[in-house]
């Protein structure tokens, strides 16, 4: 028996820019947030450069973007959209109750900020796309919404919290891999879906799991992001060897900004160690579900040509999770299984920092 009760599930990303002209906003958006651009200086100093920072770098990222053939924007949005619309339909479909699933950026448009945004509860869920915790991503998209609605939403019934230390998470990635080199998927259903095939039995590849790096400043603070990337891949690896893997793995950190140190080994550096070694090398995005500027130009792109510069013999990069049936059928379960029985500060214990207004500060 259903109350026939509207539920609304917002599925949050960090956003991109629909076209050149959102360029400059997303940026400001981005280099604006405290847990992005986190630096040791007075906030009006930090607030100043950021700014500054993202009027300079919108010239040169409008040029990248350009390149990629999206209209002079990022395809996340869209992407995202898409993985909403399969999600409500899982979503109405399993729980005989109406849905309705909205796109909400922490950066740029449709803004989360937003009025049509409303506070969290049982029959309003927000999910963050980001499989790990990091300050960068999961904390800062609450600290937003803690702003907005003067509560902290883990513990209201109306947070799902991430998903990447799920078994099931590593093994419908694991079942996503292989059947993408055994070509199950359908391949209309991802942008620029790689059509190059490794040089040798997909079993024998170096994977590199890529994950968007961080500074180090934020693990200095108590981010286990890095922590929470190694569990995820080593899950997905464990589940990889039952389909007959026997290469080797490897983690990294691209898409770094600045002059600060980042997480390491760099992506670029160990693609650049792995293709003067001759090897045959793949790149999975680990700690992205959506296909945009980061998965489709630095990995499908720059990467590539690094390894055919540096000699490596194969270069293949696997796409991120996107409609993937059995990606949504497991969020659509954590989405219908969130409840308000969260009884501790996963901010705290993730990130090193509770929020002003959490609900379990002694």
């Amino acid at each position: 028996m259903t109350n026939n009760i509207e539920k609304t599930l917002i599925l949050v990303n960090l956003g991109g820019p629909r076209s050149s002209d959102e360029i400059e906003v997303f940026l400001k958006d981005l280099f604006s947030d405290r847990f992005v651009f986190d630096l040791p200086l007075p906030e009006f100093l930090r607030i100043r450069l950021a700014r500054f920072i993202a009027k300079k770098r919108a010239p040169k990222v409008k040029k990248t973007y350009d390149s990629m053939g999206f209209g002079g924007g990022s395809p996340l949005v869209a992407e995202t959209e898409k993985q909403a619309n399969a999600l409500e339909r899982i979503l109405t479909q399993r729980s005989g109750n109406p849905w309705k699933v909205k796109v909400a950026m922490a950066c740029g448009f449709p803004n989360i900020r937003e009025s049509e945004f409303t506070k969290p509860n049982t029959n309003t869920l927000y999910l963050p796309l980001y499989p790990q915790f990091s300050r960068s991503t999961v904390l800062s998209t609450l600290a937003i919404l803690e702003e907005k609605f003067g509560e902290c939403p883990v513990g209201s019934g109306g947070y799902v919290p991430h998903f990447g230390l799920k078994e099931k998470f590593f093994k419908l990635t694991a079942q996503f891999i292989y059947e993408f080199f055994t070509d199950q998927l359908r391949k209309d259903q991802y942008l620029h879906y790689p059509e190059e095939k490794p040089n040798c039995d997909w079993k024998d590849l170096d994977i590199v799991f890529s994950a968007h790096g961080v500074p180090m400043r934020l693990i200095e603070k108590g981010d286990r992001y890095m922590e929470e990337v190694e569990a995820s891949v080593k899950g997905i690896v464990g589940e990889l060897r039952k389909f007959g893997f026997r290469g080797s793995f490897h983690i990294s950190y691209q898409s770094k900004v600045g002059p600060a140190k980042w997480t390491e080994p760099s992506t670029i550096q160990k693609i650049s160690e792995l293709a003067s070694n001759g090897k045959h090398i793949a790149v999975y995005p680990i700690s992205f579900v959506s296909d945009h500027l980061e998965t489709l130009e630095e990995i499908g792109e720059q990467f590539k040509e690094l390894t055919w510069e540096k000699g490596g013999k194969t270069f293949v990069r696997i796409p991120a999770l996107g409609v993937y049936e059995s990606f949504l059928e497991f969020l659509a379960e954590e989405v219908l299984g969130a409840d308000s029985s969260i009884q501790n500060c996963i901010c705290k214990e993730r990130g090193g920092e509770s929020l002003r207004h959490c609900r379990f500060k002694n």
